[in-house]
Order: structure tokens, then C-alpha cells, then sequence
């Protein structure tokens, strides 16, 4: 019997992945742990080694789409099985290979040579219930939608299950006045009724979303429906930091160090977390968690998005020790070869749009983080210093933070904690 290969728990708060580019295709002998296919998730690109060595029968999820953790993605027929079966172990499988929707640009997914099951199986399957993951019971409790009506929703995953666009989808028809969806009857076997996506008009060019950037696209509208945004700015004297950074940074070079103003940022905001923990932590129905690590994401413009590899315990590390993760983490990030590790755990974001002239900006809060900080261009202007007209660098340092778990009283205080660093700042390794 052919085995299943199902999407692994990538991380403890990801719940979903989509795939980004099969490895191998069906027929293909496969060794275990070989790398079988990229897996795109909210946080990173990684590679999934097959769990099983045989040969590939069939895809069951193609490129770019999304699905659920633990859900079967393709299946293989494993060394064991061939042996019971009495055949070779490199016998190619016959498989037909099933096209996509026209016009798609998808990769053809492999149909079984074995007939499909019967209608009645996945009828039978709904009627056993919707099976509710972690993060669907989640989106109902934070949406009020009664467990009476979820197990009514038209289930979209294997089996009947609920997806979380089944969710969302009921949300956005429950916000518009349109009446629950009543239960989904078996499916026909006549071809879906849903009308092909209208065509752009004349002239106009669709581009069809990476993984990485519809992972994006979701996080971000998650963040503006589920947290309430406020913002702080301040500008900042940067001349004591500028002087230091120009004086030393050759002397770094040859000691293979690159000294970048992101290294004295990521400083500063580890400093001001320590001295204000409410600006590391993040909300909870039951209350607000402080954290106690001070790990810091810092976001990465690679070719089709942002990535925000980790810092993780920044407060405990030196302006050197800083500046070389930081060179590690760019490197690897452009270079697609960051792991899990190097993604998770982040407690407090900082973007440097400044790097691209933006003079002032407002991010949007990552979820489960209470705040992220943004670092704009340094510009020089004309500013007032004892009564006099004088010419310095000046940035501002915005805050955007979940207004439920501070206020500005902790925002602006903490941002002048880190102005207070910039203008005195000294030096140090």
C-alpha cells in the first residue's frame, strides 16, 4: 500500500505551508531524508526531506497552494511495500499525469492510475465532523462564530475539513449580511459550476503571487484586522554615532567586520527592551506575556519580499557580535539558505526603510509581537542647537505598537530611552 507523506509541524506557531517547488516528480526514486520539496511558510523557505526512501506515485498538492499542517501532500510507495508485493524496488509505478485549469502555470499534479474513491467515502467522511485544527478553533473564538455554525461550513480541506478560508470566507459573507452557508451536500462528479476568473482587460498584466509574498499579503492583513495600531516619532541627532561609526569603521573592515547603522539600531532597541519588557511582549486573551529573551528580527529586502531572520539574545551580545549576525543572517537571507531556527522566536521587529530614502514610516505590527520599530534615512538639515542654526544628521525613529498592551506613555519613553543612547553615544565593541 502506498504510504502517505504529510506536511510537517515546521514550528510551533506555524500552521500552515504552501508549496513552493517539488523536487521530484512522480515516478522518481526518492532515498530518505533526499530533499523531496520547498516549503514556503509565513517565515521561511525550507527544503523537506522525504521521511521515507521508494519510489514517488503521486503529488497531491501542487505548486503554490496552501494547506493545512499535517495534511498529505503526496504519496509513496516505500521500500517495504514493493518487498511484500514481490516487485523490484526501482519499478517505475504507472501514474497519469493530470493537467491543471487552463491557462494555469501551476505544475501538473500525477493522478492515480487507481480509480478515484467512491463519492459516498467522502460523504461519509464529512458526516464524522469537521475536524478543527489549533488554528481554525482559533479564528472562531476570535470571530464569535458559534460551533453550531462552523460544523455547518462547506469544509474546503481533505475530508470535509474546515479550512481557515472557510472561516474567513463565512467572516466576510456574515460582515456583508449574506445568511450562514447551509451544509455542503456530497460532491457531483460533474465539473465545478464556478465561473473561470475573469480576464484583465486589454493591456493589463496579472502577476501571479510567489509564496512568499502571499504569505505576506496574509500575515499583514491579520495584523491590521487583529490589532489595533497606534504610532509614535521622534527625531533623533545622529552626529555622536555618525562621528564613531566613520572613525572606526575601516579599523572593523580589516578585523572582517562590516559596520552598519543597523548594528548600532538593533544595540540601542536591545537596551530599551530591557529597560521597558512591556515593549517585549505580546497579547493574550488571558493577559500579556513579557518575554524574557530579547530577540530581535531584523527585516531583509530579498528579490520577491521581506524575510525577518532573528537576532536571537541581542541584549547579550557586543556592537561586533551584533554586526556579525547581522552580516551572516543578510547573506544567508539573499542566498535562500536560513533555517527554521533562524526565524523563529522573534519578540520585536526592526525595519530599516531608511536604506531606500523613506524619511518616515509606519510599519505594521507582526503578529504575536507587541511593536516594531522603524529606523528611517539619515538626512542632514538644519536644525537649532544652543540658540544657534546649525547642520547635523537627523533620523527619525518611529514606533509602531498593539494599543492594547501600552500606551504612548510607554511608546514615547521609550523611544527617547533610545534618543538618549544616539546623541551620547561613546563608542564601544
Amino acid at each position: 500500500m502506498p504510504v502517505e507523506i504529510k506536511l510537517p509541524q515546521l514550528g510551533e506557531s506555524i500552521h500552515e505551508g504552501t508549496i513552493a517547488r517539488w523536487l521530484k516528480k512522480p515516478g522518481d526514486r526518492v532515498e530518505k531524508y533526499e530533499p523531496l520539496v520547498e516549503i514556503t511558510t509565513d517565515k521561511v523557505n525550507v527544503e523537506m526531506p522525504s521521511p521515507y526512501a521508494g519510489i514517488l506515485l503521486q503529488l497531491l498538492v501542487p505548486e503554490g497552494e496552501t494547506r493545512l499542517v499535517g495534511s498529505a501532500i503526496a504519496l509513496i510507495e516505500t521500500e517495504a511495500a514493493e518487498a511484500a508485493a514481490g516487485r523490484p524496488a526501482a519499478a517505475q509505478p504507472a501514474y497519469t499525469p493530470a493537467r491543471g485549469p487552463a491557462g494555469s502555470d501551476e505544475s501538473p499534479v500525477a493522478a492515480p492510475a487507481r480509480p478515484p474513491a467512491p463519492a459516498a467515502a467522502v460523504s461519509a467522511a464529512r458526516e464524522a465532523g469537521p475536524r478543527l485544527s489549533p488554528l481554525v478553533q482559533r479564528l472562531a473564538r476570535e470571530h464569535s462564530i458559534p460551533l453550531a455554525v462552523l460544523e455547518t461550513l462547506p469544509g474546503t480541506g481533505a475530508g470535509g475539513r474546515v479550512t481557515k478560508e472557510d472561516v474567513l470566507k463565512y467572516v466576510a459573507s456574515r460582515a456583508a449580511g449574506a445568511p450562514a452557508p447551509a451544509p455542503a451536500a456530497a460532491p457531483a462528479p460533474a465539473a465545478p459550476a464556478t465561473a473561470p476568473a475573469a480576464a484583465p482587460p486589454a493591456g493589463d498584466e496579472l502577476v501571479k503571487l510567489t509564496p512568499i509574498r502571499r504569505a505576506i499579503a496574509q500575515r499583514m492583513a491579520q495584523s491590521k484586522r487583529e490589532i489595533p495600531h497606534a504610532y509614535g516619532v521622534i527625531e533623533v541627532d545622529m552626529s555622536a554615532v555618525a562621528a564613531w561609526r566613520e572613525a572606526n569603521k575601516e579599523a572593523w573592515r580589516r578585523d572582517g567586520v562590516s559596520l552598519t547603522y543597523t548594528a548600532f539600531f538593533v544595540q540601542a532597541a536591545a537596551e530599551a527592551l530591557r529597560a521597558f519588557p512591556i515593549v517585549n511582549s505580546h497579547w493574550t486573551d488571558e493577559g500579556v506575556v513579557l518575554r524574557k529573551a530579547v530577540n530581535i528580527g531584523v527585516g531583509i529586502a530579498i528579490d520577491d519580499g521581506l524575510i525577518v531572520p532573528v537576532i536571537h539574545n541581542a541584549d547579550q551580545l557586543s556592537l561586533a557580535g551584533i554586526a556579525r549576525a547581522l552580516d551572516d543572517l543578510t547573506r544567508r537571507a539573499r542566498a535562500s539558505r536560513l533555517s527554521l531556527q533562524d526565524v523563529e522566536g522573534g519578540t520585536f521587529t526592526l525595519t530599516n526603510p531608511g536604506v531606500f530614502g523613506s524619511i518616515w514610516s509606519m510599519p505594521i505590527v507582526v503578529p504575536g509581537q507587541a511593536a516594531i520599530l522603524a529606523t528611517d534615512a539619515i538626512v542632514k538639515r538644519a536644525v537649532v542647537r544652543d540658540d544657534a542654526i546649525a547642520i547635523r544628521p537627523i533620523m527619525h525613529l518611529g514606533l509602531s505598537f498593539d494599543h492594547r498592551i501600552f500606551d504612548g506613555a510607554v511608546a514615547m519613553p521609550f523611544l527617547n530611552h533610545m534618543k538618549t543612547w544616539f546623541e551620547g553615544y561613546r563608542g564601544g565593541r
